[in-house]
């Protein structure tokens, strides 16, 4: 039923688009006016690849390179609305202005030839940015009575290993977890994005990190697609822990607490359960939280954790996106106070969903280092 609702949400989204797409810009566009029907095709045409990179995600249908193709149709729509509407906006203002008609005809051509070279400038540089390996961030956060100098989480977060991502870029970032050398490793959802039978190669190499203290893993909403009862199986077999609902004690120095995600209370299924999260942690030492989702900070604020984890929001991934995460999600990226009593860190991802476009949010891995203060 999940599946149904996204899938009819999704469509019925991206048609809205491409009809504004069309009406408001580009059948709008003066050297564009001979080629209507193609530029209406064309939009069809993407429509069309969306649908079938959408109906791909549970069925192996077409391979890697295809796919790719396919999602790109995803992120060139999404980035031709957004032109859309600032277009719009600009052309309604100077509507008014007057200029004789030769001059007033020279200068909407100009004005077209400047913004379709701007859209397309911007759409090659999300695609080169998301096509690169994801960058290493370092963030150092200090919390209170934290007894050890300098412990080192490394953050993983959104990877959506399935159609697109695959075992060689696991495999890269592995490797790259493994020469930091860290205490412990967390990965803070949506880690899958297919059916696990279908990418239980690809997941495989998650079984080679190293670290101090283990990988510690928490469900993401993405999970909940895909039979999360038996994902769970699978990656409990990676030499991964996963929390539901649970917490551990890293040694002397803090708790670790996991929680189901929040899209469990949704539809009754591995729904977050605080109390019983909380319900073994030791009072006299700081509680770091894995939270798939941000706005889980508001249901923890009355247990006081030092700090929370998060991802889900990809940082936005295409500007202006995260404008509209923001509508549900109370942080976007980065280290944040929340109170006085907790902080949280929200990942922009190190994987990407649909498109390899990223603009002004680079996928990442994030080495966190951990201080008293």
């Amino acid at each position: 039923m999940i599946k149904i609702v996204f899938f009819t949400l999704f469509i019925a989204v991206f048609a809205g688009m491409n009809f504004y797409t069309y009406r408001r810009f580009l059948s709008k566009i003066s050297f564009l006016q001979a080629y209507k029907k193609v530029v209406r095709y064309s939009l069809y045409l993407l429509s069309i690849f969306i649908l079938l990179f959408l109906s791909s995600r549970n069925y192996d249908i077409y391979n890697q390179k295809v796919l790719w193709f396919f999602s790109y149709a995803i992120g060139i729509l999404f980035i031709l609305f957004i032109a859309a509407l600032i277009y719009d906006l600009l052309h309604i203002s100077f509507a008014n202005v007057t200029f004789d008609k030769s001059r007033r005809k020279f200068m909407k051509v100009a004005f077209d030839v400047t913004f379709l070279i701007l859209t397309i400038s911007y759409l090659f540089k999300g695609m080169i940015n998301g096509l690169k390996e994801p960058i290493l961030r370092r963030q150092l956060i200090k919390i209170k009575d934290f007894k050890s100098d300098g412990f080192k989480i490394v953050q993983l977060s959104d990877v959506h290993v399935g159609n697109t991502i695959k075992k060689d870029f696991v495999e890269a970032f592995v490797q790259r977890i493994n020469d930091l050398k860290p205490d412990l490793v967390v990965i803070t959802g949506d880690l899958i994005d297919a059916e696990i039978e279908r990418i239980k190669e690809d997941l495989a190499p998650l079984k080679n990190l190293i670290s101090t203290y283990g990988t510690y893993f928490v469900l993401g909403n993405h999970e909940y697609f895909h039979d999360p009862l038996k994902s769970m199986e699978y990656i409990k077999t990676l030499n991964i822990t996963i929390l539901e609902n649970e917490s551990v004690q890293i040694e002397d120095q803090f708790n670790l607490v996991g929680l189901n995600d929040y899209i469990g209370s949704r539809v009754g299924l591995l729904e977050p359960d605080l109390p019983k999260a909380f319900s073994t942690v030791n009072k006299t030492l700081p509680t770091i939280v894995l939270a798939h989702q941000p706005k889980m900070v508001k249901e923890l604020e009355s247990y006081k954790p030092d700090l929370i984890l998060s991802g889900h929001t990809h940082g936005g991934q295409i500007f202006p996106f995260g404008l509209l995460v923001l509508l549900d999600q109370p942080y976007l990226s980065g280290l944040y106070q929340h109170d006085e009593d907790t902080q949280i860190f929200v990942s922009n991802g190190t994987g990407f969903w649909g498109p390899a476009i990223r603009i002004f949010a680079d996928s990442e891995i994030v080495e966190i280092e951990l201080k008293g203060i």
